[in-house]
């Protein structure tokens, strides 16, 4: 069954009204949803860094217990040739024997400065890891409050927006399929999301540029949907306003 053009647009601004009041409960959340994003995505990025630090100081405790390791055993082949240099027989067992220990030398000093250098990698890596632990603890704590305020928030006013997607569902099933089409694409167009307005002081009340009195006549008259001609949003007269809000 056809409804007339005023049960359109009186179906048209109730539903503009319910949800505007939607938007106001999400307005009232503030920013604190993308905060709580935001942080979650921040702690998680950290946490995947305090990871990559922990796999970093473990492979450098391995290169350490290997060269340590290849240390002691240079240690123990210099201390045997130098035990063994002292019963040679002739030159030639000497010299390669002080060739061997000279070798085992230098495996030791090399060995000591690579050990030297991972304990000083491995104490930068623990001072930024234990900066970034007390950096994500305290961004955890910012999070949890930030989760908590919210949940507070939404715990008032989620039984409310239940109630009110209720009545859109409700609201929309009155209104024909391409003119709600027509407005959800004026509303996700608007900045403020108002697609219906009423006209006020003669001017439109979503832009406030002024309307013809012709025009305002035909607004009054509700035989036809007027939109602005400077914003596009549909225009009904501030009795229909009064009406509804009643």
């Amino acid at each position: 069954m056809d409804h007339s053009v005023e049960t359109k647009l009186i179906s048209l601004f109730k539903l503009q009204n319910i949800e505007s009041e939607i938007d106001r409960l999400r307005t009232y959340r503030g920013e604190l949803p993308m905060e709580v994003q935001d942080l979650e995505d921040e702690v998680a990025g950290m946490e995947t860094r305090l990871e990559r630090q922990n796999e970093e100081i473990g492979q450098i405790k391995r290169l350490i217990a290997e060269k340590e390791a290849g240390l002691k055993e240079a240690q123990q082949h210099k201390a045997r040739f130098e035990t063994q240099i002292m019963g040679v027989k002739n030159s030639r067992e000497f010299d390669a024997l002080s060739k061997e220990i000279e070798i085992q030398s230098l495996e030791i000093q090399i060995a000591e400065k690579k050990i030297k250098e991972f304990k000083h990698q491995l104490d930068a890596r623990a001072l930024d890891l234990q900066n970034l632990t007390e950096q994500l603890e305290g961004r955890r704590n910012d999070l949890e409050l930030k989760r908590t305020e919210l949940g507070s928030i939404i715990a008032e006013t989620e039984e409310e927006e239940k109630n009110l997607h209720k009545e859109v569902e409700k609201a929309t099933k009155k209104i024909e399929t391409r003119l709600l089409s027509a407005y959800q694409r004026i509303r996700g167009n608007a900045r403020n999301g108002l697609a219906v307005v009423s006209v006020q002081r003669d001017a439109c009340g979503g832009c406030f540029n002024h309307i013809p009195p012709q025009r305002q006549m035909d607004i009054r008259l509700r035989k036809k949907i007027t939109v602005c001609e400077h914003c596009g949003r549909i225009l009904v007269d501030a009795d229909m306003e009064a009406m509804v809000a009643s």
